[in-house]
């Protein structure tokens, strides 16, 4: 009796120090999180963007987006994060679009734990690159055969399930995106 309620003892203390420590370094740690995952937008935006130098960051109905701008201080594009399901968990997906808001500058997988092998593929430049200038009026929409439309994507093989939802978190981001900027 004594043994387990010591045991017992034990285990609540180093829970409440553990709880403790971990609260403790989120506290210290967020803003320089929050920072990182700035930074990496930025850089992969810029990177999307053929011409774009620089980019501000704006808020609306509580969402950020980004306006991107060439070194002639033009407005060039568009970006918005948005995230979904896929198979094994959430993917987080960057999507800049051309300020006429009816072709894709392109897309950027910013967080993913799909499946290493297949469903790990959307991350692929082979993939990524069918993105880039893609037509979104009518919405995107995914096909398993080689692409006949200006709208369409081809699926991966193997991860379908994977390559229709980022699809479907594009859609969403480009739907999101052209609500906010109507207002």
């Amino acid at each position: 009796m004594k043994q387990a309620l010591r045991i017992t003892c034990v285990l609540t203390v180093v829970c409440l120090l553990s709880g403790f420590f971990l609260s403790f370094a989120y506290n210290k740690l967020s803003g320089k999180i929050e920072e990182n995952q700035q930074q990496t937008i930025k850089k992969n935006v810029l990177a999307l963007v053929e011409n774009g130098a620089y980019m501000e960051e704006e808020t609306s109905e509580g969402e950020k987006y980004y306006l991107i701008f060439n070194k002639e201080k033009n407005l060039v594009g568009y970006a918005i994060t948005e995230e979904g399901n896929g198979y094994q968990g959430k993917i987080k997906i960057l999507v800049a679009l051309k300020s006429d808001l009816n072709s894709l500058w392109g897309i950027q997988i910013i967080e993913s734990q799909e499946t290493p092998g297949l469903g790990a593929k959307i991350n692929s430049t082979e993939f990524k690159n069918q993105f880039k200038g893609l037509i979104i009026i009518p919405q995107i929409n995914l096909t398993k055969k080689e692409p006949e439309n200006h709208n369409e994507i081809s699926a991966i093989s193997g991860a379908t399930i994977s390559s229709r939802a980022v699809v479907k978190i594009t859609n969403k981001a480009i739907k999101k995106l052209k609500r906010i900027l109507e207002k």
